[in-house]
């Protein structure tokens, strides 16, 4: 049974891991020339995702390139003390398991895992879906698969030819977000560095193995903005209206928009629908159920979400008409859950008053001053997200009957 699959950044590898172990036969095809080797943005593994990365055989190479940020430090806008506070006790109340790294750094771990059983195809897309599983692609000649998964994130091309416009599905949580790669000028190491005011939060961190630093802009904005996403002078002055005169430091890591080689702005948008299936086609991670960039915890819920279709596709025999609606309801509460905590994440991380930032330093000072023990217990009664990751149990799943084996990642 043949697979297409579009999308080779995690969700894509990863269900093409699941898919090959089970037996199917799976093309990955992507818009990019070649695997991003940018190092991306930090994003967070919770437990389910380290459970299934674990059982790929790939968490040890997951945990050699963790950031490894353990201290937050939290400026308030106007003020010159800080407030500091031991990030594990936050991510260990998130969830038991977690790990921090970078976006591109853990796709790489992915299709570096799946690239000797897997057929990938860059630097093309898919330019039309037929019902009968005809693909054409906007470079390679016309295949037939007997399906197709969208694994191409929140703007995603094959929810665009099977479903109709992102603006059908996309709900804006009020917020953009916007990420630079810049010189590590505060020499971070192992440090969160934050600047918190209201309507607007900006962090930057580093990792040893990186060389340089991210810089993570978040802000709230009333209405949305006018811009094309291909625009990329009109995204940076966006950026620089909206933390104007917050802070001299952040005006500096403002000054590196024009020198920096990784720009990266967005909306935080979620993306609700009503079914992720429609015939042959189905979607996966962001490109069908985003809880929000940088909020929502979309990176876990991505991996989940490839792992689950794949092994309901195994458990049905390839049956898509079983499969499709199986995997869409033993995901159903975990997106609902991630797209909950990811507005009640947005309101904390970007506060909508004086009154909200002086919380979140409170906060932070709270948890920094309690022993783990309570300090848990504090943040388990106060975020969803921590419900929310420690309440997902990986199941496993059997290949198909005759399946061929494949040999362990490495």
């Amino acid at each position: 049974m043949r697979i297409l699959v579009s999308g080779a950044s995690v969700a894509g590898p990863v269900l093409a891991h699941w898919l090959t172990r089970y037996g199917f036969s799976v093309t990955v095809v992507e818009r990019a020339p070649a695997p991003r080797r940018t190092g991306g943005h930090a994003v967070d593994l919770f437990r389910p995702a380290m459970d299934i990365s674990e059982k790929m055989g790939v968490l040890p190479y997951i945990e050699e390139r963790a950031t490894r940020t353990s201290t937050l430090t939290v400026y308030q806008e106007g003020s010159r003390r800080p407030v500091r506070a031991d990030l594990s006790k936050i991510f260990g109340a998130a969830s038991e398991r977690h790990v921090e790294i970078m976006r591109d750094e853990l796709s790489e771990i992915y299709y570096d895992a799946t690239r000797e059983d897997v057929e990938y195809v860059f630097d093309d897309s898919i330019a039309a879906i037929s019902p009968d599983g005809e693909v054409r692609f906007e470079n390679a000649p016309p295949r037939r698969f007997d399906l197709v998964v969208g694994a191409d994130g929140l703007h995603s091309n094959v929810r665009r030819l099977v479903f109709g416009a992102e603006s059908g599905f996309s709900t804006f949580t009020g917020a953009y977000l916007g990420v630079l790669t810049l010189p590590n000028m505060a020499d971070l190491d192992g440090e969160l560095l934050m600047h918190v005011g209201v309507g607007r939060t900006v962090g930057m961190y580093s990792a040893q193995h990186l060389g340089e630093a991210r810089a993570l802009f978040l802000f709230r904005s009333e209405r949305e903005l006018g811009y094309h996403h291909r625009d990329v002078p009109r995204q940076k002055d966006l950026l620089r209206g909206a933390f104007a005169g917050m802070h001299a430091e952040v005006d500096r890591w403002l000054d590196e928009l024009d020198r920096t080689p990784a720009f990266y702005f967005d909306s935080i948008t979620q993306l609700r629908m009503d079914t992720w299936s429609r015939g042959r086609v189905t979607l996966v991670g962001d490109a069908g159920y985003c809880p929000g960039p940088a909020v929502g915890g979309s990176t876990t819920l991505a991996v989940l979400g490839a792992y689950v279709l794949a092994g309901e596709l195994a458990r049905a025999g390839g049956d898509h008409e079983r499969a499709f609606p199986s995997y869409e309801r033993a995901m159903a509460e975990h997106v609902r859950g991630s797209h909950a905590a990811a507005l009640s994440a947005a309101k904390t991380l970007i506060p909508t008053s004086r009154l909200g930032v002086r919380g979140l330093a409170q906060g932070v000072r709270l948890i920094s001053a309690l022993p783990a023990g309570p300090s848990r217990a504090l943040l388990r009664l106060t975020t969803k997200s921590g419900r929310l990751y420690d309440s997902v149990r990986v199941e496993d799943y059997a290949p198909m009957p005759g399946a061929a084996p494949v040999r362990p990642s490495t």
